[in-house]
């Protein structure tokens, strides 16, 4: 489990492709400190198992699922990646409750500053703005944002400029993807609404037996 509060910018170092699977080699300081091999790191929001350790980087395998529902198919050499190693019992949480399990992709259609902050707007599917909700917590790239706006098939969040010096959000350009992680208790509360049924206004002698 993490928060969403990104604590180092890393860089793609190699990209093996293995099949439908990926091998990447980060580049990085701060998250290796008590790193170990197995243990959790988000790489732009994506929950990776360490495979192995070097001394300024790290090696993680992405299975053919990660790779198709994440933006890791258009990810190249020098990237810079948002990093977050898995959060503690009794850390603060800054953020929001975030998996780390991308449910997809989302496109960058607009990049507007406004004062001192950027407006991001983004297209989707319509499949994810169910979970969202204007004020409500959405992962991108890892990050914890709030939504400024939801409608059927885009959204929309507001970057203060400490987020753009302390992540990649900065370098996004018109047409890129990130990865997508909707709030965990809105997939949960959809998912039980959806199972829920009716309560009858009315019984009959054969329901009451």
């Amino acid at each position: 489990m993490f928060t969403g509060l990104i604590e180092e910018v890393g860089t793609i170092l190699d990209l093996k492709s293995n099949g439908d699977s990926m091998v990447l080699t980060i580049g990085c300081k701060h998250v290796l400190q008590d790193a170990a091999v197995g243990d959790s790191i988000a790489i732009d929001g994506i929950c990776l198992t360490v495979t192995e350790l070097h001394e300024n980087a790290f090696v993680a395998d992405a299975i053919p699922e990660t790779v198709e529902r994440t933006h890791l198919p258009t990810i190249r050499l020098g990237a810079k990646v948002n990093l977050e190693r898995a959060m503690a019992m009794g850390d603060r949480l800054g953020g929001h409750l975030v998996q780390g399990h991308v449910d997809g992709t989302a496109k960058l259609i607009e990049k507007k500053a406004r004062g001192t902050e950027v407006l991001f707007r983004f297209q989707i599917e319509p499949s994810f703005t169910r979970y969202m909700i204007e004020k409500g917590s959405i992962t991108i790239n890892g990050i914890s944002l709030t939504l400024v706006e939801a409608t059927e098939t885009t959204f929309a969040v507001s970057i203060i400029p400490h987020t753009l010096e302390v992540t990649n959000m900065g370098q996004l350009s018109i047409g890129d993807s990130v990865n997508i992680e909707c709030d965990l208790l809105g997939k949960y509360i959809a998912k039980l609404i959806s199972k829920t049924e009716p309560i009858p206004t009315s019984f009959s002698v054969e329901q009451m037996q």
